[in-house]
């Protein structure tokens, strides 16, 4: 299903002040909030709709993502029907390698030491370790080689795994006595931070730092990607904190066919600082022509 625009969820128009948008969210989550419509499941959803549509709109940067880019430009592709990494409902999302699993049966004898069918013998212990990657290799996936048991174990880890998932081979952990199942192992997963690129999902996140004059004249710029450098044009007139997306430059989607989120730069652009006297009254002159033009007086 189709996400509703934040804005209508909150209630508030497109150019609605922050202050306005965090009234219509208090007014909202005092009404909707599950303490106050316990067992009202249409009410926490409504909650959560209402707590994601705040959490992006309170959000400068967020937003300002959010209204040149849609729900794509802030991980709008969430959720099992996208990348089940997506947002936190999914950040221990288990990967469950080496078939198998128990059924019923099983689940009751862990829980209460009973099932439906005869007891089993017991099973092994589990075992875990934990796996560090690059932010490309999390990106991209790879093979690794972990230990248990004095064994070597090659785990292939998916594209588009994130800090703090796990992956589960059933069967790999300790053996059990008496002739029952063994353990599984759980492999941990860890993200080394990249110097420059951030991911929120399936989003990359950089930022470009720009002059005045680039920001005003326009300008090319060379873009660190997690695919190589890409060139990228800023066209005359961009304001400091505008996002540009460079799209299927971002983390691989689940469940797709090779599609991959966007990259999402923002553009600084920086103030200059020591300036010569030369360019303090080019400045000048450039600061009463547009008062003059305000005035209504030029050209």
């Amino acid at each position: 299903m189709a996400k509703k625009d934040y804005y209508e969820v909150l209630g508030v128009s497109k150019n609605a002040s922050d202050d306005e948008i965090k009234k219509a969210y208090r007014k909202l989550a005092v009404k909707y909030h599950p303490d106050k419509n316990p067992g009202n499941k249409e009410a926490e959803e409504k909650f959560k709709e209402i707590s994601e549509a705040h959490e992006v709109l309170s959000d400068k940067q967020k937003r300002a993502r959010y209204d040149q880019f849609g729900h794509a430009g802030v991980g709008g592709n969430g959720g099992m029907g996208g990348n089940p990494f997506q947002g936190g409902g999914f950040q221990n999302f288990n990967f469950d390698f080496g078939g198998g699993g128990g059924g019923l049966d099983d689940i009751l004898g862990s829980i209460f030491g009973f099932g439906g069918g005869p007891r089993r013998p017991a099973r092994g212990a589990d075992y875990r370790t934990t796996v560090t990657l690059t932010f490309e290799e999390a990106v991209f996936g790879t093979t690794k080689v972990v230990s248990a048991d004095g064994k070597d174990l090659k785990v292939k880890i998916p594209a588009g795994i994130d800090d703090g998932m796990s992956i589960r081979l059933n069967g790999k952990g300790g053996a059990a006595p008496k002739g029952g199942t063994k353990g599984d192992l759980y492999v941990f997963i860890r993200v080394k931070p990249h110097k420059h690129l951030t991911r929120e999902g399936t989003i990359i996140l950089s930022e470009t730092r720009i002059s005045m004059a680039d920001a005003a004249l326009g300008t090319t710029v060379d873009v660190e990607t997690v695919d190589g450098t890409v060139r990228m044009r800023i066209p005359a007139g961009t304001q400091s904190g505008t996002p540009f997306k460079l799209s299927g430059h971002g983390v691989p989607l689940m469940r797709s066919d090779g599609d991959r989120g966007p990259h999402i730069v923002t553009v600084i652009v920086e103030t200059p600082k020591n300036l010569t006297k030369r360019q303090k009254e080019l400045l000048e002159e450039f600061r009463g022509g547009a008062k003059s033009k305000k005035r209504g007086f030029w050209g």
